[in-house]
């Protein structure tokens, strides 16, 4: 629609220029005298200029979009490049450039005067850019004449992507408690081996360490033997994030990322549940697979869920039945939440991270509500943003 109205727009401002210069020749020829054909050959130069620039072929302008970079993370400044090129040697007297991007990115517009130049730069930088899934669209480009008479567009067909994903703080994960049948599969990993088990002895094989040999059994077999260890389920955490509408939301989703970084980083296996307008859940596994796609689905997660996060537990029953550590990360606490998690807390370890700005301290019956849910087996554990690195610090200390 916008489109067909700029059209016609287009088509009345070209008859009304070609009224305007049949208009002044005619005061010209019939009037005579050095008024008015001065005035005739002074508007002709305009005229002509909006003429030629109404047949001007836009498609002779090709535009190249540059982003510093295709991934970064919320916080970061990024920078975005338009490199202009038009064919021809035509004099533009003015060129407006606008970017389009479906996001919350104010994208500001530029006027230029390239005059006869047909290379252009327009560089625009962002600071503090928002996470999230940036798409851009096209380049809207538009030319006109001094007098204003003529003025065309065109939207330049330029689409890219951006994922900014959210910011995270390195920290070292470190289980609350340990459970020796915690998991559903079995696993190797640095974060489950348990070496002071031994039940039984092997034959040497590539890869085994130097610190499991038996050397007793070694010297009366005259073979190389290494002790052979029990093996345990696989470390498995099970996160759940708070998507009900909070101011506290983006610190979450924070949060949630520096934890599942660390808890992967870790070689334990994590389940990941994101339940709001959508429902995403990502199944127990580990590598780097799993973090890029929680991380990705972090990215672009809003807080559009209607329900508080008592009221998520309470539908999503099948979480009873994982045998792991559930990892509950809000910044609301009440008693019904609580009541909720202790109906997990009966089969594995809960831990609910409360999220706070910096320097902000518990009230009262936050700590009031800390004591019941020690009581029933609950830990709460308090993290403040810019500080998320001391959330196990209790572990290490212990």
């Amino acid at each position: 629609m916008r489109r067909w109205l700029f059209a016609v727009k287009g088509v009345w401002k070209l008859v009304l220029l070609f009224l305007l210069l049949l208009i002044t020749f005619s005061y010209a020829m019939f009037q005579g005298g050095f008024v008015s054909w001065f005035l005739f050959y002074s508007f002709l130069p305009f005229g002509l200029y909006a003429f030629a620039l109404a047949m001007y072929p836009l498609h002779r302008i090709h535009v190249k979009r540059e982003l510093s970079s295709q991934e970064v993370s919320a916080g970061d400044t990024l920078s975005i490049r338009l490199s202009i090129h038009m064919d021809t040697t035509f004099p533009v007297f003015f060129l407006v450039v606008e970017d389009h991007i479906t996001s919350s990115l104010q994208m500001k517009k530029h006027m230029l005067f390239p005059g006869f130049r047909k290379n252009i730069v327009v560089s625009q930088s962002f600071k503090e850019i928002p996470r999230g899934e940036h798409v851009f669209r096209y380049v809207r480009l538009k030319i006109g004449d001094p007098l204003g008479l003529i003025e065309r567009e065109v939207n330049m067909s330029l689409e890219d992507r951006m994922i900014v994903y959210p910011t995270y703080e390195e920290m070292v994960y470190q289980p609350f408690s340990h459970q020796f049948d915690q998991g559903m599969t079995a696993s190797d990993e640095r974060v489950q081996r348990d070496t002071s088990m031994a039940t039984g002895v092997r034959e040497y094989q590539p890869g085994d360490r130097f610190s499991w040999i038996n050397w007793k059994t070694s010297a009366k077999r005259n073979e190389m033997m290494v002790k052979e260890f029990e093996q345990r389920k696989s470390h498995d955490v099970y996160l759940l994030m708070d998507r009900f509408p909070e101011v506290y939301f983006e610190a979450i989703v924070s949060f949630t990322a520096s934890l599942v970084h660390a808890i992967l980083r870790k070689g334990a296996q994590v389940g990941f549940l994101s339940a709001g307008r959508n429902r995403v859940e990502f199944p127990i596994l580990g590598g780097e697979g799993q973090l890029q796609r929680i991380f990705y689905h972090l990215a672009t997660v809003k807080a559009d869920s209607k329900r508080p996060l008592e009221q998520v537990l309470d539908v999503e029953r099948g979480l009873a039945q994982q045998n792991d550590q559930l990892l509950l990360v809000t910044a609301k606490l009440n008693k019904r939440l609580i009541e909720k998690a202790s109906f997990y807390s009966q089969k594995g370890s809960v831990t609910i991270f409360l999220v706070k700005r910096k320097e902000e301290q518990a009230v009262q019956e936050e700590i009031r509500l800390k004591d019941t849910a020690t009581s029933r087996g609950i830990r709460i554990q308090i993290v403040h943003e810019g500080q998320f690195s001391a959330a196990f610090s209790e572990v290490r200390s212990g």
